[in-house]
């Protein structure tokens, strides 16, 4: 615990998250959404594409997201608890809550940009609330119901794509259909009301589309986050040779598990079907592995301490603006109405923006947090879902 009440290890791990969910969604930011699971559908010809595109696959995607949801599952669960200390209705306070976070995740999505997972956490989160009483064992095994729902149904489609000719699933996993890629392209890069058409036309059903593709494996992390809470994972009450031991393990095996699908797909030519294989059928069930692995990972990283630790906790006490403040700036990079470079720039290039974005998000959050109590878009949720303007401002 640091003096203010806070959770020293749960502000480190969420930095790194935030931070490091960047590199997840570049490809997001800056080249049409087929080009996200797979190089093929836009540039990704050359070596250096493919090297990023594996890299990130094996370390990044969906981990990332995962440790996120580990986090919120974390927080949400502190949340009721002090509310249920203080005498204030747990129901009332965490609903409240997702309330204003989905309402926050609808605006970044429409108004922003597609790739929000915000409006997605705040609907699961509330799922989230019906489980906060299980003892640890109880969220560990409810957790590894749900993500053996996901993995099942991931298994199913990636069975389906082998037997199908779906033209319709075949674009959205990176197979043919360049026009659809021009359409983007050409919203993207017009002005601001042009690619706002084009996502709510586009995006209009990414609530239940994302409930239906994801919701049990998120609302599993989120159950796992809460038994890490409890169990001292989360916390750093673990000894050092216990994080050593699970991240070692963890990581060697989560890591040559997704190297060996990243193989496989690349050997196949980035044929749909075994992109739906690796990122979805094959993906899920290694997943956790690498989240915990990160975890107890990063938990080592803050017992080092010292001035960049420090850093990555504060920009993770002010992860929600910095996750906002980071899409505003990438649309400003790559859509027209700002430097208008979206699809210009190739896969593996893009990612020299991430040290710049993390540069940001270092030198703003911890001197913002010397004079006040919280980030803005923290203060500004908090203060909505208590209905009542929280202080922001440290006294001297």
């Amino acid at each position: 615990m640091t003096g203010s009440g806070r959770i020293a290890t749960l502000d480190v791990i969420r930095g790194v998250a935030v931070m490091g969910i960047l590199l997840a969604n570049l490809p997001g930011f800056g080249l049409p959404e087929a080009a996200y699971l797979s190089p093929l559908p836009w540039g990704g010809a050359g070596l250096d594409d493919r090297i990023a595109w594996a890299l990130t696959f094996v370390f990044v995607e969906g981990k990332l997201r995962g440790l996120f949801s580990f986090l919120f599952g974390a927080s949400a669960l502190l949340v009721i608890e002090r509310a249920r200390a203080a005498g204030e209705s747990e129901a009332g306070v965490h609903f409240a809550r997702m309330t204003w976070l989905f309402l926050f995740g609808l605006a970044h999505l429409y108004l922003v940009w597609s790739g929000d997972i915000l409006h997605h956490y705040a609907l699961v989160g509330a799922a989230a609330f019906l489980f906060h009483r299980l003892d640890t064992h109880g969220l560990v095994i409810a957790g590894l119901c749900l993500v053996g729902v996901q993995t099942i149904t991931g298994a199913l489609m990636g069975i389906a794509a082998f037997a199908s000719e779906s033209e319709g699933l075949a674009r959205a996993l990176g197979g043919p259909g360049r026009a659809d890629a021009l359409a983007e392209v050409r919203a993207y890069r017009g002005v601001w009301l042009d690619g706002l058409a084009y996502r709510w036309a586009k995006d209009a059903g990414t609530p239940a589309v994302l409930l239906l593709a994801y919701g049990f494996e998120t609302l599993g992390y989120m159950l796992w986050g809460m038994a890490g809470l409890r169990s001292g994972l989360l916390t750093g009450a673990w000894t050092s040779g216990r994080y050593r031991r699970w991240a070692a393990w963890t990581l060697a095996i989560g890591w040559a598990a997704s190297a060996a699908l990243a193989w496989a797909t690349i050997a196949h030519g980035f044929d749909w079907r075994y992109v739906a294989l690796g990122s979805f059928a094959g993906a899920t069930p290694i997943r956790p592995l690498l989240i915990v692995g990160y975890a107890c990972a990063i938990v080592l990283l803050a017992r080092s301490g010292g001035r960049i630790v420090d850093r990555i906790a504060a920009v993770g006490r002010t992860a929600f603006s910095n996750y906002i403040s980071t899409s505003v700036l990438m649309a400003f990079v790559f859509h027209g109405w700002g430097l208008g470079l979206f699809g210009r720039i190739g896969r593996a290039e893009m990612y020299a923006l991430a040290p710049l974005v993390w540069g940001f998000m270092l030198l703003w959050s911890e001197p913002w947090l010397a004079r006040y109590r919280h980030g803005p878009l923290e203060w500004l949720w908090r203060s909505l879902a208590r209905l009542e303007w929280q202080p922001l401002r440290r006294s001297r």
